[in-house]
């Protein structure tokens, strides 16, 4: 097997050269891809990567590539990628794969940007989206969704090969981005289901290293090894739960190390994405169980694969894979090989429904991510890493909402697909897109060394919310080395500050620490030349050491060769603090290897903000089909508070505008003047009030906006939804600040 190349390296994790490169090296798309029970193999090589999702539909493709360099900047090594049905067949048989739709265009950029593309295919994807991506159209058609059904079946094969019409040539194999794709979404059925679009996408074209699944909700059967590797997810938050209290549902389980794949449990179990999130795809599900998906081939026919009939078709290489030998067959137990732990949903913020408005915190995004790390995960994928913006509809908005026919169980904004996640709606960078590059880095220049290692949980186990007897750690280890993993944070809970703490591994005990609240570290031992060190190690290149300094935490370095430094100060990436060791300071790692001019530096200017309407009659706020808040109609808005926004000196390009304002709900509309002077107004941004100020990217405005005007609907006294303790609880509406960045 050839050894990786350095451009390889650059591929699957070399942030720090991507940042500080104006353009990519030559990645090798179509080396071997292989899969073990602990992580991706590239080129014979372990790797742990970074996988970020980002909606192309979602996104004017004309800011693809600066937003892709910025998911790279920013640590991602792959990109994950939905392909909504009603983003590109709104109407039957008529397909729009131009624009932000083009698929294409955006996997050739992913190309040019050196970043491989798992595909999330559907047909079903959920995302926020109406109907979870499922064409109105389809509905009208009496067929059964998610199932064996001959007419549902039919269409998905359609928009499969749709599909594949903009991949085909940039498979892996062909040297382009596609690397893997995923069935469905969060399926809970039969596995034939999963099969059967496995096969008609095999029957087509797509052949691929690997195929996934969501590993929530667990399968009614198991699915034959090795077809799909199951995915696993996690949220610091919902905004799906119905409940309107703050710390509702069982998401403080994220915050404790466990490994679904050592333990046992599945996801349900775990609590992973939440109990109401999981009992609401149970409810929601239109797909047939088990006795109903057992159809004969007259109903539906699997394609044919490439291998004999009968038998299941893998094309990867699973490194020691004992397949079934045939679908749903027996295996021999005794060897049964396992999966490695990947996440594809791991929190890196959340969405807003009306009816609940979670306020997601930085170090939520990074603790989790530990976590998952400190519990033996080498593959975290963030969901979401970059924000969106739905796109207009030709028949009907594209959110998901209660009076929609399927996956009606929130109402979410018409526009704005923000998800608080590091990379925003418009770009703009949150402060986990900074705190998770350490992470990031680390999993790049450390991942061949901690992907074989085996996680252990001598910490406090089953916590419950906010229960607090001992420090929670983590060890990974092969026996001779190690990494221990800490984390003394919980959201919406104060962990107590632990005292005279020992941490062990592979016989080396480190100095007594105290352990400040909030804390999250990752130690080594007989690591990169160190014996141990209480500092987190982040990157290494070029014959440098980089390791951060854990706020509160006294660094003491501990050399193989027997030196050992006391409480040793950051020096910064400049000046090392022994031999080809660097110190630095957290900030300082966050923004490791960044160039100048990848850093944006706002500088705020005032605009004039004129209320020229008071808000009307309040609206009478009733429950949904899911019997959660409704979100306000079109009339409704006729009765909301107006303000008209100077356009004067407004910045035209590269600027954001920034409204802070309380209320229950906000919209902007882009005005344009007509040639008799009639004045009309287009949606353009949209905002259900949570604290955070309400953002829009001037360099959006359609073509011959003339003006902008704010509506604000008043916040109701014990209105039925959940407002996070960051957010105004005063009754009424008030535009507080308005400003350009």
């Amino acid at each position: 097997m050839k050894k990786l190349s350095l451009s390889l390296l650059f591929l699957l994790g070399a942030v720090g050269i991507a940042a500080a490169q104006p353009s990519p090296t030559p990645s090798p798309f179509g080396s071997a891809v292989s899969w073990d029970s602990h992580s991706l193999i590239i080129d014979g090589r372990r790797v742990c990567p970074v996988m970020g999702e980002i909606h192309y539909s979602r996104v004017p493709a004309d800011e693809w590539p600066a937003e892709v360099r910025k998911m790279r900047d920013g640590g991602v090594t792959i990109i994950a990628t939905y392909v909504f049905w009603n983003h590109i067949e709104e109407e039957e048989g008529i397909f729009c794969w131009d624009g932000q739709r083009d698929l294409r265009r955006f996997l050739e950029v992913c190309k040019a940007e050196g970043m491989p593309v798992v595909l999330r295919m559907g047909p079903w994807c959920h995302g926020e989206v109406r109907n979870g991506g499922l064409p109105e159209w389809l509905f009208a058609k009496g067929c059964k969704m998610r199932s064996l059904d001959s007419t549902f079946m039919a269409a998905t094969t359609r928009l499969y090969r749709q599909i594949f019409t903009q991949v085909q040539g940039l498979q892996w194999k062909d040297g382009g981005p596609v690397i893997a794709a995923q069935f469905d979404n969060e399926f809970g059925g039969a596995p034939e289901y999963l099969m059967a679009l496995k096969r008609t996408a095999l029957a087509i074209g797509f052949d691929l290293p690997f195929y996934t699944r969501t590993a929530w909700p667990r399968p009614d059967m198991a699915i034959p090894f090795g077809e799909m590797i199951p995915l696993y997810g996690d949220y610091a938050d919902g905004f799906w739960d119905k409940s309107t209290q703050e710390g509702a549902g069982s998401y403080y389980k994220a915050f404790n190390f466990s490994n679904p794949l050592q333990t046992g449990v599945d996801a349900e179990a775990m609590g992973l994405v939440g109990n109401e999130e999981l009992r609401m795809k149970n409810e929601e599900s239109s797909f047939a169980r088990n006795e109903e998906l057992r159809m004969t081939n007259d109903e539906y026919k699997l394609p044919a694969s490439s291998e004999s009939e009968g038998k299941p078709y893998s094309s990867f290489r699973a490194e020691g894979a004992i397949l079934h030998s045939s679908f749903g067959g027996e295996a021999d137990h005794s060897s049964f090989p396992t999966y490695p732990y990947f996440t594809c949903e791991l929190g890196g913020g959340m969405a807003t429904s009306y009816h609940r408005r979670p306020y997601l915190y930085p170090e939520d995004a990074y603790s989790m991510a530990l976590v998952k790390l400190g519990s033996g995960s080498n593959l975290l994928g963030y969901y979401m890493y970059h924000g969106g913006t739905n796109p207009e509809g030709h028949l009907h908005t594209l959110n998901e909402c209660q009076t929609s026919p399927g996956t009606a169980n929130n109402d979410l904004p018409v526009c704005t697909y923000d998800f608080q996640a590091p990379l925003g709606e418009f770009g703009q960078t949150y402060p986990q897109y900074y705190g998770l590059r350490p992470l990031h880095l680390f999993m790049q220049d450390f991942g061949e060394e901690l992907a074989p290692m085996t996680a252990h949980f001598p910490g406090p186990k089953e916590l419950q919310r906010g229960e607090d007897p001992s420090l929670r750690w983590a060890v990974r280890t092969d026996g001779q080395s190690a990494f221990l993993f800490v984390n003394n944070y919980e959201r919406l809970q104060t962990l107590s500050t632990k005292k005279d703490v020992r941490l062990e591994a592979c016989g080396i005990k480190l100095p007594r620490l105290t352990i400040p609240s909030g804390t999250m570290a990752i130690f080594p031992v007989n690591i990169a030349g160190l014996r141990y060190a209480t500092a987190q190690l982040v990157a290494r290149r070029d014959g440098k050491t980089y390791l951060m300094q854990v706020p509160g935490i006294p660094v003491t370095i501990a050399l193989s060769d027997g030196k050992t430094l006391r409480n040793v100060k950051p020096q910064g990436a400049e000046k090392p603090v022994c031999q080809s060791y660097y110190l630095l300071t957290r900030q300082q790692a966050e923004h490791l290897f960044l160039t100048e001019e990848s850093e944006r530096v706002d500088v705020a200017q005032p605009v004039r903000c004129e209320k020229v309407k008071e808000a009307g009659t309040l609206r009478v706020i009733t429950k949904g089909r899911a019997k959660v808040a409704a979100a306000p109609t079109e009339e409704d808005w006729e009765q909301a508070a107006v303000y008209r926004l100077s356009t004067t000196t407004l910045p035209s390009h590269d600027a954001l505008l920034s409204i802070t304002y309380r209320g229950d709900c906000a919209r902007l509309y882009a005005l344009t003047t007509d040639a008799e002077g009639r004045t009309a107004r287009r949606l353009v941004a949209d905002n259900f009030y949570y604290g955070r100020p309400f953002l829009y990217g001037l360099w959006r405005l359609p073509e011959g906006s003339t003006g902008l005007e704010l509506r604000i609907l008043p916040l109701q006294p014990e209105a039925p939804i959940y407002l996070p303790r960051e957010a105004a609880h005063t009754a009424g509406e008030a535009v507080v600040n308005v400003e350009v960045m």
